[in-house]
């Protein structure tokens, strides 16, 4: 089964539906497809399309997908990859106003780089992508929240305080 999730963006993500139905169409994908399409409206006699669906199913579906097909939001990407799911990411583009600007480019390209992910940047190339997943080996997500909290707590406990604090403790201590 493959999960396709497009955010919450509220702007219409059709583009990478259109992709995804066309290649079922073709017979190029024999799976079952599953779309949380969000905000984006599209009707599909072979993509089951929900707009937004409950956490509870959502992960169950998670879990049971081969593959994770999403726009290029952290959220997203970062959700699958917990699971260890294979992940093709598409980026939302501002030139199709899918989005406000391309950060999503720039993530998406970011994780590619560091093998989490299989980018889909150019929609003529989904078959080759949508075949190599088949073989994709992601590199496993580790999460460095940990590491991140440690950080900010050692930060605050060296009495690093805001520029407010430092002139009010400065104004008050006399």
């Amino acid at each position: 089964m493959i999960l396709v999730t497009l955010g919450t963006q509220d702007k219409s993500f059709s583009r990478l539906l259109a992709t995804v139905e066309k290649a079922k169409k073709e017979g190029i994908i024999t799976d079952r497809i599953v779309v949380q399409a969000g905000y984006t409206s599209y009707q599909s006699d072979v993509l089951e399309i929900f707009d937004l669906i409950p956490m509870e199913d959502f992960n169950a579906l998670l879990e049971k997908a081969d593959l994770v097909i999403t726009h290029g939001g952290v959220g997203s990407i970062l959700t699958a990859l917990q699971k260890g799911k294979k992940v093709i990411a598409a980026p939302r583009l501002s030139k199709y106003k899918e989005h406000t600007n391309d950060h999503q480019l720039e993530l998406v390209d970011v994780f590619a780089k560091e093998n989490y992910l299989l980018p889909l940047k150019d929609f003529t190339q989904f078959e080759k992508i949508y075949e190599r997943s088949k073989h994709f080996k992601p590199k496993v997500y580790k999460s460095n929240q940990k590491a991140f909290v440690t950080a900010i707590e050692g930060y605050l406990e060296e009495e690093h305080t805001s520029w407010y604090n430092r002139l009010f403790h400065r104004n008050h201590k006399k």
